[in-house]
């Protein structure tokens, strides 16, 4: 079946794929159950090491509708980048490998961009261990469909109320000519979507969102996303990401400028709270840089009306004395 039959957009679903073979066969299942009649599923191998790749040719060989690629490894960013490169649709969805969706997930989605007219449109998600236990809510879905202006959506966001996922969105693949998945840094997620929020032609003028949690994130321990180790760098683009969205939204939303205010100073204490003791040393250039940003702050963090007491007390103690509060805190958790 084609796009001229049905007369419905094809929506192309970008699958980056590392390392995945125990997860990649319900993922792919899950989208080739898709009661969205026109869909294509793009397999992006990004340099396996293992059997994935062979794997990924096998899933396409019985199905027109799997398209895969194998590239050198790049990461996430760099997988999603090349397979819109690649996407014939007009719509575009990403899914992780091993995340799975509701069969009606795609339909629902098209059916909201197509009644809203809106650029974009979002799910509710949800998040399941390895035993099959519904995990406490990431986000909160909504209890009825409507469309959320971009300046409120960005609001959710900055409040930690938002998702930021484009796994949980279908949208025109044409959003993507403003910008593309920042290659090398995390949270590219939430980077992307502010700088569409933000765009000064007012190409997102908001999300569509429905309700219902009809993705289904499936947590490992073992996933790239919690890997300790990357401590250093998740922090730096989280800091990052608060400061680029304090400098866009001073320009285009000005009103919201304190809340984003807030958010750069969240970034900041979570930073502080979760920082190894022993990197916080004189040597340690960004975190000085930390420190030195919650002193200049300290006076208009008091006055910000978004921090609350418990919030400020901590900026406070950090700008004062940060390893003797960090240390103290240590502590204070295992008492």
């Amino acid at each position: 079946m084609n796009s001229n039959e049905t007369n419905q957009p094809l929506i192309s679903v970008i699958v980056p794929v590392y390392n995945i073979i125990p997860y990649l066969p319900r993922c792919v299942e899950s989208l080739q159950k898709q009661t969205y009649p026109e869909l294509e599923i793009l397999l992006i191998d990004d340099g396996s090491t293992d059997d994935t790749p062979a794997l990924c040719d096998r899933l396409a060989e019985n199905d027109p509708r799997i398209r895969v690629f194998h590239k050198e490894n790049g990461g996430p960013s760099s997988a999603r980048n090349f397979g819109l490169t690649q996407a014939a649709g007009a719509y575009v969805g990403f899914v992780d490998s091993d995340d799975y969706v509701d069969a009606d997930m795609y339909e629902r989605l098209y059916r909201a961009i197509a009644t809203t007219h809106m650029p974009i449109a979002q799910v509710g998600r949800d998040e399941i261990d390895q035993d099959g236990n519904i995990l406490p809510n990431i986000c909160e879905p909504v209890s009825e469909e409507q469309v959320i202006p971009a300046e409120d959506f960005l609001k959710e966001l900055l409040m930690h109320r938002g998702d930021c996922s484009f796994c949980t969105k279908l949208l025109q693949k044409d959003l993507f000519t403003k910008g593309k998945f920042p290659v090398g840094a995390l949270n590219e997620d939430f980077h992307l979507l502010v700088k569409l929020l933000t765009d000064e032609e007012n190409i997102v003028p908001g999300i569509a969102c429905i309700p219902g949690q009809t993705y289904h994130v499936f947590y490992r321990p073992d996933s790239n996303t919690r890997d300790k180790n990357r401590f250093s760098r998740v922090f730096a683009d989280n800091i990052d990401n608060a400061d680029m969205v304090l400098r866009l939204v001073e320009e285009r939303y000005p009103e919201l400028k304190e809340i984003a205010f807030r958010f750069g100073v969240f970034q900041r204490l979570d930073y502080m709270l979760h920082i190894p003791i022993a990197q916080m040393t004189g040597d340690n250039a960004f975190y000085r840089s930390v420190v030195k940003s919650l002193r200049k702050g300290w006076w208009r963090a008091m006055r910000n009306p978004y921090l609350t007491k418990k919030n400020k007390c901590y900026h406070t103690l950090f700008a004062i004395a940060p390893k003797g509060i960090r240390v103290l805190h240590k502590k204070l958790k295992h008492i």
